[in-house]
């Protein structure tokens, strides 16, 4: 029989190492930190050697525990990939994203069929938040938000850069078209309450004043001014390449796509204790994938 050292002594040692410090590893695991410390000195014991070492008010790893933590990791990721291989083949892996609501309907949810015919094993299930400051409580395997934000405990991979520009509905700009940034009088200006400063951010962008005559109507929420948009109500200042398609289709045209705004991009999220199952390692590469194929406006 292999003389294992006790696993979940490995398990906590290796969040500890990997979050800096008895603290950090306590709270992502949702432990004290004595118990976090009882299982490191079990680990100690066993080993006979010590791991982490006393700096100021700090125990931080050795060299020698930072090389066995890493190597750890590894062991806990071919567990996992074992494990996948050996369970029920028709049983399809679940994948929960939390995304913003507008990012979920207008660029997730359209690119999903791409994902499922890659990886038909895979069910991805959505939720939507409303506002992009809402706590990560959990309840998913991977969250998408815009950043950068301090998230300490998820690591953070950057797939989307975002900016902004003026958009209308293709029939608006067919009765009173746009020729230049300065052109706007007599139409209305489309805005939301969560986002309060995008006019004035495209006309700074774009040498423009705002017409003094400009008739404005705000909404509440951002998927009602685009939906207000698309209608013909007015014109809007909105992301991209979140709705690249929507211009693509010829819901939406941005008539000075030159013009833009940058905004914070978009990070994929993941806590650090989450199985880093195959399933989920492939949609975050295919997130990156689809960001790196999606960053400029159809015209």
């Amino acid at each position: 029989m292999r003389r294992l050292p006790p696993l979940n002594a490995l398990r906590v040692f290796e969040v500890a190492v990997r979050a800096g410090s008895y603290a950090a590893a306590g709270a992502e695991l949702g432990m004290t930190h004595g118990a976090v410390s009882r299982q490191v000195t079990a680990l100690e014991a066993w080993l006979g050697q010590p791991l982490f070492a006393r700096v100021g008010r700090r125990m931080v790893a050795t060299q020698a525990a930072r090389v066995f933590a890493a190597e750890i990791s590894l062991a806990f990721d071919r567990l996992t990939e074992a494990a996948e291989a050996c369970g029920r083949p028709l049983a399809p892996r679940v994948l929960r994203v939390s995304a913003p609501t507008t990012f979920a309907m207008r660029w997730l949810i359209p690119r999903l069929e791409g994902f499922r015919v890659a990886r038909p094993d895979t069910e991805v299930t959505v939720t939507t938040t409303t506002t992009l400051q809402e706590e990560l409580r959990g309840g998913f395997d991977l969250a998408i938000r815009r950043g950068p934000e301090p998230w300490p405990q998820h690591r953070a991979v950057p797939f989307l850069p975002e900016f902004d520009t003026l958009v209308a509905s293709p029939t608006l700009l067919g009765r009173r078209p746009l020729e230049h940034p300065g052109d706007l009088d007599g139409h209305v200006l489309l805005g939301t309450q969560t986002r309060p400063g995008d006019w004035g951010a495209w006309l700074a962008a774009a040498g423009a004043s705002r017409p003094e005559g400009a008739r404005t109507r705000i909404f509440d929420h951002f998927f009602v001014t685009l939906q207000a948009v698309e209608d013909g109500a007015g014109l809007g200042i909105a992301p991209f390449p979140v709705l690249d398609r929507a211009v693509a289709d010829g819901r939406l045209a941005a008539p000075f796509p030159e013009i833009t705004v940058e905004r914070p991009g978009y990070f994929v999220l993941t806590p650090f204790d989450a199985d880093k199952t195959p399933a989920l390692t492939a949609f975050i590469d295919w997130l990156v994938a689809e960001g790196e194929t999606s960053l400029t406006i159809p015209r």
